[in-house]
């Protein structure tokens, strides 16, 4: 049955918990992330009895500018939403027209990528600091890693840039190092990353690289403040030292035609724009000026499981994603367990829609 022939008869709110299976602590910027918690979800239902659910992706539209309307009124299958007004529901869509048309998100999404794609381990954060009148140091972060490496993680995402408020600079510019290099002595055969969320400068950045080149650092993430002369000359320094390191950009507050130009020049490989608040949608759109550009996506994935599950679906969907951000915990009231996870990979699964039933839904 085609798509104008299911009418939208509810658009219903609800919220969903993610748990962390720890406290996730502080970061160059933000004090702790805590152990888990709310978000909001939406659920669109039709006069065929069809459903389709998804985490809201901004402002909600007046339900009256949906309830009557058909599901091919409000997405074009083969672009994504049709009206800016309808951006927060851009998952619920999605998972719905695979619920229609009997297919993953990640078919109609064009199935350019692998169904089975590298997973890193986003919850590295500064362990280390905690708590504030009895910091455990450099052992704490090893444990948070023994403990991901336990649940199949081989690749570690580790957070930096200690110096910019949470440590005098030097100081803080040491234990990043000293953390760096603890982690790849402790796991020689990982992945690592780094991720400073804007708390160097180019200066202090480039002097960490040079303390860490032998660890074989796999991408840099934010390592300051979006600046083109700067990502230039962190690129020169890559080069000329004959690094592999990737250079990843976007997460934050991007302003897409300067990192597309940036890209451009060569001075980014990886695009970050987060997976739920840019939306599929916008990364549809995106693409393929990525793909033109001899760049790749990893679209942010952190503070909600789910959201990996999404940038996975885009991986496998669209293409151009080597690895995505992973979360671990569960979401509660959702069954994510056909998402096969094994030895630091994830699959995608073969299901309608994004393959999570949800138990508000399926327990009607």
């Amino acid at each position: 049955m085609s798509l104008d022939r299911h009418f939208v008869t509810a658009v219903e709110r609800s919220t969903i918990t993610s748990q962390y299976p720890r406290t996730v602590g502080r970061n160059a910027r933000l004090g702790s992330h805590g152990s888990g918690g709310d978000a909001e979800i939406v659920i669109l239902r039709t006069d065929t009895g069809k459903a389709g659910w998804g985490l809201v992706a901004g402002a909600l539209p007046a339900e009256d500018q949906v309830v009557g309307r058909s599901v091919l009124d409000l997405i074009d299958p083969a672009t994504g939403v049709r009206d800016e007004a309808l951006v927060g529901l851009d998952f619920a869509l999605h998972d719905l027209v695979g619920q229609i048309e009997d297919q993953p998100v990640y078919a109609i999404l064009g199935a350019r990528g692998q169904r089975t794609i590298s997973c890193y381990d986003g919850a590295i954060y500064f362990a280390d600091l905690d708590p504030d009148d009895d910091p455990r140091g450099v052992p704490a972060v090893l444990a948070d890693c023994a403990a991901d490496d336990a649940a199949g993680y081989r690749a570690f995402k580790l957070k930096i840039g200690r110096g910019n408020r949470w440590m005098e600079r030097a100081a803080g510019d040491a234990r990043d190092i000293e953390v760096t290099r603890a982690v790849r002595e402790a796991y020689p055969d990982h992945r690592i990353l780094v991720d400073a969320n804007d708390g160097y400068d180019c200066d202090g950045f480039i002097a960490y690289l040079e303390a860490v080149a032998d660890v074989g650092l796999y991408w840099v993430e934010e390592p300051f403040l979006d600046d083109a002369a700067d990502l230039a000359r962190l690129r020169a320094h890559l080069s000329d030292t004959g690094s592999t390191t990737l250079i990843a950009e976007g997460e934050s507050n991007p302003e897409l035609d300067t990192l597309l130009k940036i890209t451009g020049n060569g001075d980014i490989d990886v695009l970050l724009m987060d997976v739920v608040s840019f939306g599929l949608t916008s990364w549809r759109a995106v693409m393929p000026k990525v793909a033109e550009l001899g760049a790749h996506a990893s679209p942010h994935a952190w503070g909600l499981p789910l959201k990996t599950l999404y940038a996975a679906q885009l991986a496998a969907g669209l293409g151009r994603v080597n690895t995505v951000e992973g979360v671990p915990g569960q979401t509660v009231g959702a069954d994510t367990s056909a998402y096969l996870w094994r030895d630091g990979e994830l699959t995608v699964p073969d299901r309608p829609g994004f393959g999570i039933p949800l138990e508000e839904l399926t327990g009607r």
